[in-house]
């Protein structure tokens, strides 16, 4: 019998069925992975202390991307009249935006560039971008000398937010591959509390905001160091024909491996390399462009990524991360920044509880959970601050009445309960679009999804505080609960249950439709079988797959 790698790149798949009559793939493996890859994971009941070490230093990109946005939070309160006056909303909206934009355009190009000279140096590029944008605005006097700090800094962040995923991805074994790169999202949300921390504790302190930028330049050095002793990925060194490099990387990072095995997987890195269509890094990138659009289920795909990635800007989080201490500034706290602490602290334990339970639940199921508790939420906001005094004269806001109301205490649980169902579910399963895409299409599907991510950062971090202004925080936040609403119609209607599914199993999903009732039987399927049919797998092929290496 023989065992193949398949990839779709058409509208149709190779499925058989299990004994419900529900279809599965032939293939056990996930994520382009074959035989040798899943007998070399099994091989090892835990990652090798390499790949935790890289995973680890890889994960500081993630930690960097939290931290460089949730300070702002803080920064834009201390700050003050160092500049010369007290910030206006237009001017923390252009600061804060810097980074979005600086961030939209480096990962754009971030993908090309990591194919073009490897995922070592884009990485070390972006540690030297936050180490200077850092230092800019450490020395910054003016407005604009700031901006252009953070628009540097934005820079760094994009090339981090794309590669250190992608890095983490394909140095890690597969059975291991999803929780490791998951440690990357914990960095972020790690990196915005430690943020909120630092800014509450240096809040009185003269400068004290200058110092929480210059605490910054500290874990990208690190990284950069560590990064000249860690290893490219292997499918970057095949892909430049350094095959023997290739296999002491692999070697490293599946210990117990024979010799035989790591030569397969090689060949199934050439396999894969070879068969992107294009004679060149451009070139099969247009070709990608054209396969995304023209195949349907890859489309598809694309609907979902961007739109997942579009929900989790557009429903307003990131305005907290971004304005939560200018936002309870205007309701009356004297410390905000030391409130903003909780709302830093409630998404990293979230994101915790996320990544016990997500597998478990469902991706589809916890969403559906997720958003309508972030509208109840955020009805809620707006109603406390239908009766919170607020007025806003020349860019700033004005409590009329100096003390802390009783609904600024249930601003405060509204906005803690939304950050909560938002890290619980739409926080986290947007960064697993990968699953989406075949081999083919996975980069730039990526890169599509990664760009809607930071074009909707971009705009809510420029609008935010004028709607506040415009709309009152009563008709903005009521806004933000209507586009919830909005967002579950369209994952109750298009978006298919696709936990536990290998990749020909999502594209098959995905195929003449979007095929809801169908992913949540084979979901479910899955789930009940997968170890059962890993074991009769394994058992039935290994001798004849030594025997064919």
């Amino acid at each position: 019998m023989s065992v193949e790698l398949k990839e779709h790149r058409s509208s149709t798949a190779d499925i058989s069925t299990t004994s419900e009559g529900l279809p599965i793939s032939n293939i056990i493996p996930k994520n382009d992975e074959d035989d040798a890859s899943m007998l070399m994971a099994f091989n090892n009941a835990k990652p090798s202390l390499l790949v935790i070490c890289l995973t680890v230093l890889a994960s500081i990109s993630g930690f960097m991307f939290g931290y460089d946005t949730g300070y702002i939070s803080s920064a834009l309160v201390s700050i003050g009249k160092d500049f010369g006056s007290e910030l206006t909303y237009g001017q923390q909206e252009f600061i804060t935006a810097a980074t979005s934009l600086g961030a939209l355009i480096s990962a754009i190009f971030a993908g090309i560039c990591a194919d073009l000279f490897g995922r070592k140096p884009v990485v070390m590029t972006s540690n030297v971008l936050f180490v200077v944008g850092a230092a800019i605005q450490c020395g910054a006097h003016t407005v604009w000398t700031m901006i252009a700090g953070r628009l540097v800094m934005g820079f760094g962040v994009g090339i981090g937010s794309l590669i250190a995923p992608l890095y983490i991805s394909e140095l890690a074994p597969s059975r291991f591959r999803g929780r490791l790169v998951v440690i990357n999202c914990l960095g972020i949300t790690g990196g915005q509390l430690i943020a909120y921390g630092v800014g509450a504790g240096l809040d009185q302190v003269h400068n004290g905001w200058r110092v929480v930028v210059g605490l910054s330049m500290i874990p990208p050095a690190i990284q950069l160091v560590a990064f000249f002793f860690l290893p490219e990925t292997p499918r970057y060194l095949i892909s430049k024909g350094k095959t023997e490099k290739a296999a002491g990387v692999i070697s490293r990072t599946h210990p117990g491996a024979s010799q035989a095995l790591i030569e397969t997987k090689i060949g199934e890195f050439m396999q894969l390399n070879n068969e992107l269509p294009g004679s060149n890094v451009f070139s099969r990138t247009w070709e990608g462009i054209k396969e995304i659009h023209r195949v349907p289920s890859n489309f598809r795909a694309l609907v979902i990524a961007c739109a997942l990635q579009g929900i989790q800007q557009f429903t307003g989080f990131n305005s907290l991360m971004y304005f939560s201490s200018t936002i309870f500034q205007a309701i009356g706290f004297d410390n905000s920044t030391a409130v903003s602490v909780i709302v830093a602290g409630t998404n990293f334990v979230f994101t915790l509880v996320a990544f016990f339970v997500i597998d478990r639940v469902g991706r589809r199921r916890i969403l559906l959970i997720g958003i309508p508790g972030m509208m109840i939420s955020l009805i809620v906001c707006a109603i406390s601050f239908h009766y919170i005094k607020i007025e806003f004269k020349d860019g700033s806001a004005v409590l009329r009445d100096t003390k802390i109301t009783g609904w600024g205490i249930v601003v405060i649980v509204g906005m803690v309960c939304f950050v909560a169902t938002y890290a619980v579910g739409i926080g986290n399963v947007p960064w697993q679009q990968c699953e989406l895409f075949p081999q083919s299409v996975r980069g730039i599907g990526a890169s599509y999804a990664t760009a809607t991510n930071w074009s909707g950062s971009l705009v809510i971090s420029a609008t935010f505080l004028t709607m506040l202004e415009n709309i009152t925080p009563t008709g903005t936040f009521a806004f933000f609960a209507g586009l919830c609403l909005v967002a579950y119609v369209f994952v109750f209607f298009c978006y298919p249950e696709l936990s536990n599914m290998e990749l020909e199993e999502t594209q098959a999903v995905l195929t003449g439709g979007f095929n809801i009732k169908q992913s949540k039987k084979l979901a479910s399927a899955r789930r009940r079988q997968h170890a059962k049919e890993l074991a009769e797998y394994l058992e039935k092929n290994t001798e004849e797959l030594v025997d064919k290496v």
